[in-house]
């Protein structure tokens, strides 16, 4: 059987809940990206974003946002971080993708990041959603890091 997923604004409470659990992909691209631990890095993602936590059956498992980039353009910087549950629904995770984009493009037309290169399992999703993979990587602590783009 699978969870129930349920999307509500994001908390503390839920940065401490997922950090300890954090994917291991997830928690190295906070390490090489800006420096910090899950814990501190899933929170300073909720603080200086809109973010959602999505609940699998009553338990946070994934926290997600948006912040700015440039609001004349319509471009925002998007972010999600959570545990191997996502992996252990990945059907239903897939399908409420679709959620998550109603979400995510309420304020912005396009979507930019930067993901490990060997996070492969994110990749393969951002290629399901549409993100445009662009030639230029950048580099975070000597780690390759490929920039997305996703429009709405």
């Amino acid at each position: 059987m699978s969870a129930k997923f349920e999307f509500v604004p994001a908390t503390m409470e839920h940065c401490f809940d997922i950090a300890p659990r954090m994917r291991a992909a997830d928690a190295f691209e906070c390490l090489a990206m800006v420096g910090l631990q899950p814990l501190e890095g899933i929170a300073a993602s909720m603080g200086s974003s809109d973010a959602t936590t999505v609940l699998m059956d009553g338990r946070p498992e994934l926290m997600f946002g948006t912040s700015e980039i440039n609001t004349l353009a319509g471009q925002g910087l998007v972010w999600l971080l959570g545990t191997d549950a996502i992996s252990l629904n990945r059907r239903k995770f897939l399908r409420y993708t679709r959620e998550f984009r109603s979400i995510l493009f309420a304020r912005y037309k396009t979507l930019r990041n930067a993901v490990w290169e060997e996070n492969k399992t994110s990749i393969r999703w951002l290629e399901w959603l549409g993100a445009e993979f662009f030639d230029e990587a950048v580099y975070f602590s000597g780690y390759r890091f490929l920039v997305f783009e996703l429009r709405k």
